[in-house]
Order: structure tokens, then sequence, then C-alpha cells
């Protein structure tokens, strides 16, 4: 499982001209999920998220969570993290999970997430959707399940 993390002052996904989700100060969450996922990439990608320290403290410093600011996640399916572009010029995406798979392990992330009190807007699974944020700083941190990065 992969995740860009982007710390945004607010943000929002509209689907069909219409806003779906929106947050205030907090996380966009772009996740991709792979055809080896399973719930153990899940909970790893959830503490991560939620405790990741990368807001500032009263000293300037990035040492409070998403939790300690009180902010808000707004969770985006993104199958092409998982786009392979090695070889040739056109991504291969064998190692995205299928979509049935997919969307189960998103609404797990989902559901953790709040289950951990923490107030999570999403996006819609298999939709184009427009995302808009401010990215504050600009923060943003990549996370992978696997540790490969």
């Amino acid at each position: 499982m992969r995740a860009v993390v982007q710390r945004v002052k607010k943000a929002s996904v509209t689907v069909d001209d219409r806003k779906i989700g929106v947050i205030e100060k907090g996380l966009v969450v772009f996740l991709g999920i792979a055809d080896d996922d399973g719930e153990a990439d899940v909970k790893y990608i959830v503490d991560k998220v939620s405790n990741l320290r990368i807001f500032s403290d009263s000293e300037g410093k990035m040492n409070l969570s998403v939790r300690d600011v009180k902010g808000e996640i707004l969770a985006v399916s993104q199958f092409t993290l998982y786009g392979d572009c090695r070889k040739g010029r056109r991504p291969s995406f064998s190692s995205a999970a299928p979509p049935d798979k997919a969307l189960k392990l998103y609404n797990q992330f989902v559901e953790r997430l709040a289950s951990e009190g923490l107030r999570v807007a999403t996006g819609r699974f298999q939709a184009d959707m427009l995302v808009s944020l401010d990215n504050d700083g600009p923060v943003t941190m990549l996370l992978d399940s696997k540790r490969l990065f």
C-alpha cells in the first residue's frame, strides 16, 4: 500500500461538478493499493497517517500529528500510485489491486481512521475526480507499507 500525504490548509474533491468531500486544516491522503496488500498494510498506513508528526508546534518544529492539531483527512483512492514507468512510455498497472479488492481495503482504511476519532472525508472510488488543495508548506510525504521508501 502506498500513500502520498500532503499537509493542507484546506482541500476538496469534486465529482460531476459537485463537491463530495471537503476538509479544512489536515491531510490529503492519496491511497494506492497493491494486489498483494491486506489488513496488515491498512493498519500500517493508518498508524503512520494518524501519527505522522508533520504539523508545526509552538516553536515552529514539525512535532505534531493530525490528531494533535484536531485536523481532518481527505482520503482519495489513486491506483496510479502503482503505475510502473520503468519500461516503455505507457505505465503498467499490473501490480495494482483489482477494483473489488482495492475498494474493500480503501473502505477499511477510511473506517479505521474514523474509528480513531479522526474526521474523514472521501472521494468516490473509481470516479473521475477533481482534487483541489492548498498544500501547506509545502509538505508532502511518501509512505509505503512494504517500506520500500
